[in-house]
């Protein structure tokens, strides 16, 4: 059940065909039980009501003094009828049988003025005391034979005649089937069974490669080569696993072409730009020389910038585990000895502990590099921390500068963005620094967000997933 909750699609299949499989096994159950109940009383009461309904019309019609010996001549084979002064029925009524045994006397044209039926197992028909009969006399349900009659019910009628006399039997009738309802309820549970596991587990088979299929898609993103997907299931959901295996190459194979032609186009804007920039170092006057440097420069800066965002994801080598509180010392000493205001504040790193990641080192380096840049170049200076967060890792950087307004901050993430007035082009920059450093962190399963500083400037916090070390063996 687990993996079918995991698809949506396939557990609402599933608990949709189970609803009304429940409901149609429900309604099968309720007539099976009403027709179980017609049967039971046409094969067991109904022929006892039948019984009394003819006897009472027999004595009716009989004269008064002839009544009690035609009820003992019909007393046998399991009945006994008599004509009293008083109603000695003395357990609760039962509809059912008082409304069956109605409509038996109305048929035979029996006049009825009070009706009563009940039925009693065979051991509360006993004699005075509650004591049996020492033998059985099948003229008198009172005295049972309790291995014969073991399976029998007493039906006791009373009515009162016009008369005032009231006319009783005592007939053994068929007992109920015994533990009907519960049989009938394994029996429908079984079905159920039968059916819906077949189709859990056609839900299941369709929900395995449905989930293969999502979780390929989720770990491609656009960036490395993609996991094949077994086609598996269904034919249809195989055909549509096959589809998008095929539109993976594609798509890898349009990324890689898409490598190929900025190595090309850098390749070839980098041979132009070396030469211009040769021909410029005889430029005269100084000052237009200079300038004219700087802007060639400006150019190869961008189209490294632009090549570095294209190519990020999409390295070939394979990831290495990193220490990344060791990366970041290194990248700020560096800083420092540039004479740039950068500080690196690690306090919540406990000795010996070493926070590592899976990436790439040049790639990483890169993007804490650019954040740097920004942090100092925008924001007067730039404080670098880092806090270990359970399997997660927080790399933050913090300017006191400006700042970015709240509504600038998604926008700035896009390509070439500038905001006005503190990051314009006249302070230099391509506008991909942010940019690179989100991709960067995406390619290595974290992200990039922008926050306000605590006091004031801006907050870069680049969270990376923590490779925790494998327990030692003993």
């Amino acid at each position: 059940m687990m993996e079918l909750r995991r698809s949506s699609f396939a557990f609402q299949l599933a608990l949709l065909l189970g609803i009304a499989l429940l409901v149609a096994q429900l309604a099968n159950l309720a007539l099976v039980l009403n027709e179980q109940q017609k049967l039971s009383l046409a094969k067991n009461e109904g022929p006892a009501i039948h019984r009394f309904a003819a006897i009472a019309a027999d004595a009716q019609k009989a004269p008064i003094a002839a009544v009690n010996r035609l009820l003992q001549e019909r007393s046998h084979r399991g009945a006994y009828f008599d004509l009293k002064t008083y109603n000695d029925v003395t357990f609760p009524d039962e509809e059912r049988l008082v409304r069956q045994t109605v409509e038996a006397l109305k048929a035979t044209g029996v006049t009825a003025r009070d009706v009563h039926i009940a039925s009693a197992p065979p051991h509360q028909g006993m004699g005075p005391g509650g004591k049996p009969f020492p033998k059985a006399d099948p003229l008198d349900p009172h005295k049972p034979d309790p291995e014969r009659l073991a399976a029998m019910q007493v039906l006791h009628f009373a009515f009162q005649r016009p008369d005032g006399l009231w006319f009783t039997a005592r007939i053994y009738a068929p007992l109920p089937e015994p533990f009907l309802t519960v049989r009938l309820l394994v029996a429908t549970a079984f079905l159920y069974a039968v059916v819906l596991v077949p189709a859990l587990w056609i839900a299941a088979r369709m929900a395995r490669p449905l989930r293969s299929l999502t979780r390929a898609a989720e770990a491609f993103g656009g960036r490395g080569t993609p996991d094949f997907v077994e086609p598996t299931g269904p034919g249809d959901i195989a055909g549509a696993i096959s589809a998008f295996n095929a539109m993976n190459r594609r798509v890898v194979s349009l990324l890689d072409e898409k490598d190929r032609m900025l190595g090309a186009i850098g390749h070839d804007l980098r041979t132009p730009l070396a030469s211009l920039r040769l021909r410029l170092e005889q430029m005269e006057p100084l000052d237009d020389r200079a300038s004219a440097i700087a802007k060639i420069e400006d150019m190869a800066a961008i189209l490294d910038d632009i090549l570095m965002l294209a190519r990020t994801g999409r390295s070939r080598s394979e990831r290495e585990a990193i220490d990344l509180a060791a990366l970041v010392e290194a990248v700020v000493a560096d800083e420092v000895d540039l004479g740039r205001p950068v500080t690196f504040r690690g306090g919540d790193i406990d000795a010996g502990d070493r926070l590592l990641v899976m990436g790439h080192a040049g790639q990483l380096r890169r993007a804490l590099s650019n954040l740097i840049d920004n942090a100092v170049t925008y924001g007067e200076c730039a404080l670098v921390e880092i806090h270990p967060l359970g399997d997660r890792i927080e790399l933050s950087v913090s300017d006191r500068g400006q700042g970015i307004p709240q509504e600038e901050l998604e926008a700035v993430l896009a390509p070439f963005h500038r905001t006005e007035p503190s990051r314009n082009r006249d302070s230099g920059g391509s506008g991909l620094g942010l940019p690179i450093a989100q991709s960067i962190a995406e390619s290595h399963d974290g992200t990039l967000r922008l926050l306000p500083a605590e006091e004031r400037g801006l907050k870069v916090v680049l969270t990376l997933p923590r490779e925790l070390p494998s327990p030692a063996r003993p």
